[in-house]
């Protein structure tokens, strides 16, 4: 099958909110992007505060656990609290396939849920618990810190990167699964942490006994937990990014947020009850939540590649796409086709390149859903304009033309 380009000459058929895009011109040449040395700077400036920033609750943590643990238990429980990640973080970089997120803000997603969020928890909970047993016993403290406090303190603190990204990169946030990716993506990495703690706690009191059994219960039966807390907040920002509603932008990621809360609440619950209550918490609320929040990613990705296809028919209207192309980045399967094509047509060049091209469209499309809905910014033309620079660039290498 051959994904070469053949420009059609018909008009561009949008809604009435959305400009048309400029016909195809064969003998477009993209401009070359303009380069700013004080950008570079300011690029400099903000990683190594970011580094920075992550450095001191590393240590932190790294100083906690080696005084409460040791080093030889904060490893092994390092390792085990590791293999969940195999299983969810994947499942999050699947369902960001079609228009993946920059590397960089996965990494300090992950980051900020393993560092920042964790020892900002740890702080605020301790000291809620130490508060609630000035008035009561130890057990009730500890109870009422687990269903009351630690909700609210988690929620918010992993919430709110997923609101600071969205803000940062308002121009590319582009909805539902961003906001699932990013929340998720947080989450295993809280989730990382605390598993640490639980491990090796459990290893130092009761042995490998008592360790399997943290394992199974965290690593096993509930590794989606903590993302499936915070996705809801993740939803309630997906559903802001592409409204034109003010109210709306308010309102969907407070709504998330609370649910978050409730949900994370409920499940504490089920746990300090133990026993019936933890069962019952587990297979009656839990198993039926996964299910569906499985059921949600599956669905969240099948949808986003229908409005990528959607979204870029009027760019074959004016000739930018093909018809086949546009089936082609409507699917996940018909991409992976396109990419042994053009690397068998191109070798490893025209791979990059239909790479480059499959990436250029999926942001082209979900642009235009924004500007389609009026949530995109003053720069949505100018950015359409360069990602249209950028597919011309990329087609003219993976069908052989050259660079």
């Amino acid at each position: 099958m051959s994904w070469q380009h053949s420009p059609s000459s018909a008009a561009a058929s949008l809604a009435p909110n959305a400009t048309p895009p400029a016909s195809y011109d064969p003998g477009y040449q993209p401009r070359p992007p303009a380069g700013s040395s004080r950008r570079a700077i300011r690029g400099w400036l903000v990683s190594g505060l970011v580094i920075a920033g992550f450095a001191i609750p590393a240590l932190a943590l790294a100083a906690y656990f080696q005084a409460s643990l040791g080093v030889v238990t904060v490893l092994l429980a390092l390792l085990l609290a590791a293999i969940p990640l195999g299983i969810v973080v994947p499942t999050f970089l699947w369902l960001d396939r079609f228009e993946a997120e920059p590397t960089r803000y996965l990494v300090v997603a992950f980051l900020w849920g393993a560092l920042v969020s964790a020892v900002l928890a740890a702080l605020f909970n301790t000291g809620a618990m130490l508060v609630i047993e000035a008035a009561s016993d130890p057990t009730s403290a500890m109870a009422a810190t687990a269903v009351l406090v630690a909700p609210v303190v988690e929620e918010t603190l992993k919430g709110l990167i997923v609101v600071l990204i969205w803000w940062r990169r308002r121009r590319e946030f582009d909805g539902l699964t961003d906001g699932l990716v990013y929340a998720g993506i947080t989450a295993a990495g809280f989730a990382f942490t605390e598993n640490i703690q639980y491990l090796g706690q459990a290893y130092a009191a009761g042995g490998g006994e008592l360790l399997a059994a943290t394992f199974v219960g965290r690593g096993v039966m509930s590794p989606f937990a903590h993302p499936m807390f915070t996705c809801l907040t993740g939803i309630g920002i997906g559903i802001a990014a592409t409204t034109r509603s003010r109210g709306v932008r308010i309102v969907a990621p407070l709504v998330g947020w609370l649910l978050a809360m409730l949900a994370h609440g409920l499940w504490n619950l089920s746990a300090v009850t133990g026993g019936a209550g933890l069962l019952v918490g587990y297979f009656i609320i839990g198993v039926p939540i996964f299910i569906g929040f499985l059921s949600l990613v599956v669905w969240a990705r099948r949808r986003e590649g229908r409005l990528i296809g959607r979204h870029l028919s009027p760019y074959a209207d004016a000739g930018w796409l093909s018809p086949s192309e546009v089936v082609m980045l409507s699917s996940m399967g018909h991409r992976r086709e396109a990419r042994v094509w053009a690397k068998t047509n191109s070798g490893s060049a025209g791979l990059r390149a239909m790479r480059e091209f499959q990436d250029a469209a999926s942001e082209l499309g979900l642009l235009r859903q924004r500007m389609y809905h009026q949530a995109a910014d003053a720069q949505a033309l100018e950015s359409e304009r360069q990602l249209l620079d950028n597919l011309t660039g990329a087609r003219r290498t993976f069908i052989g033309g050259g660079t």
